[in-house]
């Protein structure tokens, strides 16, 4: 799953090498987070107009874990 957010992420941003994704375990309930780095100037391009794109990678993340029986979540720093 880190892969796929990482591969997604990498096609929006120009800076690559700033992309850093941090996996929490899974808290109480079985969520698994993924907080999710990139540059400060690439922060626009991966949020979006009104949150629209963090959104979108936010649906095609949970349905890849839903594949795997996981329940995650992102977080956009």
């Amino acid at each position: 799953m880190k892969e796929l957010l990482e591969t997604i992420v990498s096609e929006l941003v120009e800076d690559k090498s700033a992309i850093e994704v941090t996996v929490d375990e899974p808290n109480d309930e079985g969520v698994i987070v993924y907080h999710l780095h990139v540059a400060p100037d690439d922060m626009g391009r991966v949020i979006g107009k009104q949150g629209r794109i963090a959104r979108a990678i936010r649906v095609v993340m949970r349905a890849g874990a839903s594949r795997h029986d996981q329940k995650i979540m992102v977080e956009i720093d």
